[in-house]
């Protein structure tokens, strides 16, 4: 599923327009970006939550040539999987 059938779900389910719903999966995506830069996880009971992680410097491999490559540390977005959506898949 993308973000087009998001949107079309969130729609039929609700009976609104799709630009209704497509402002309602914006606001609800844009919600969980803005408590990720604050470095707040963001934790939707019975979902999951999503978390900034850091990542530490370190030597990988060019898989083609075997060479090494200095990776940087960074951030990333980690994802937990909750209890009710482990049990519904």
């Amino acid at each position: 599923m993308n973000k087009s059938h998001l949107v079309t779900y969130v729609a039929d389910e609700l009976g609104t327009s799709k630009l209704q719903a497509g402002r309602l999966v914006d606001t609800v995506l844009n919600g969980i970006k803005e408590g990720l830069r604050s470095d707040q996880a963001v934790t939707i009971t019975g979902f999951g939550t999503f978390e900034v992680k850091e990542r530490k410097a370190r030597v990988g491999r060019n898989p083609h040539t075997g060479a090494p490559i200095a990776i940087e540390a960074g951030r990333r977005v980690g994802f937990r999987v909750g209890k009710g959506l482990k049990e519904s898949v």
